[in-house]
């Protein structure tokens, strides 16, 4: 399961040879980690989640498997360094609230200085920017799909900081510190997101993967297709056998890593979950 190597990594993207540091390697590279590897916390459903060490998240999705921001980002952030690139890792956070200043640690998000230029730079989201944005204020637009990116001196607490705005998104606004950070500042937080049972980790399973036109989504049995300035296609997944085919199929998760009994018991997890999500909106 951890055999996966920069290789692997760089074949799991379709990238043979991704040349010496520029920002259009980046841009390509950022675009094929979205399209390729998704967003998911499958791994906490099934009551094993993995560290957060960037050598062991770099090996994991070299061999198929995923994670959310502190194994996505962090294990590019990995390979952009092992590429040459100038990268910063940053304590962030995503917040509901468009006015909200906070950092509350529970993102990891990076800035990236290439051809003299600074980037903002996630693949960690799951619903993020297509491409990396470049690291000044203004107002943005991928795949239809409208962003902004705002200077704020001070965020709360030290600091001052960037906020990422996308309304409408499940990530209406990050906000990240300009100081750097390391892996172990996102260690404890790690900890409380894969346990707590006030955790949205653990109490929603979720895979979102982008591509240039739009998002895919599951939350639960739901599957959705979410395009710029249209109406969400939304169905429900019929069963466990469906279910991991979209798992596999449409967010490229290799479930390898599964017995017959593990897909039973986290199918059983969803499902029970998914009814009383049904219920409580009845």
């Amino acid at each position: 399961m951890t055999t996966g190597t920069y290789p692997d990594y760089l074949r799991r993207l379709g990238i043979t040879d991704p040349g010496a540091p520029s920002a259009e390697g980046l841009f390509a590279l950022q675009r094929a980690h979205l399209e390729r590897i998704a967003y998911d916390n499958v791994d906490i459903h099934t009551g094993r989640p993995p560290g957060i060490d960037p050598a062991l998240s770099v090996r994991r999705l070299g061999a198929g498997f995923g994670g959310y921001c502190f194994h996505l980002n962090g294990a590019f952030a990995a390979l952009l360094e092992h590429l040459g690139y100038d990268v910063t890792r940053h304590l962030g956070g995503v917040e509901d609230d468009a006015a909200s200043r906070v950092v509350n640690g529970q993102h990891l998000t990076l800035t990236v200085r290439v051809d003299g230029a600074a980037y903002w730079v996630d693949a960690g989201l799951g619903d993020g920017p297509y491409e990396p944005l470049p690291l000044r204020e203004g107002s943005y637009e991928q795949g239809g799909f409208r962003c902004a990116l705002e200077r704020l001196d001070p965020l709360e607490g030290e600091g001052p900081g960037w906020s990422y705005l996308s309304p409408g998104s499940s990530t209406p606004r990050v906000n990240f510190r300009d100081a750097p950070a390391t892996t172990a500042d996102f260690e404890e937080m790690h900890t409380w997101l894969t346990t707590s049972p006030d955790s949205h980790f653990v109490r929603t399973l979720a895979l979102l993967r982008r591509d240039a036109d739009g998002i895919d989504v599951m939350r639960g049995r739901v599957l959705s297709r979410v395009r710029a300035g249209k109406t969400a296609e939304k169905r429900e997944v019929a069963g466990q056998q469906e279910f991991f085919e979209v798992v596999e199929r449409v967010f490229l998760r290799s479930l390898d890593d599964l017995t017959a009994a593990d897909r039973d018991a986290l199918w059983a997890r969803v499902d029970e979950a998914h009814r009383a999500w049904r219920a409580s909106r009845a």
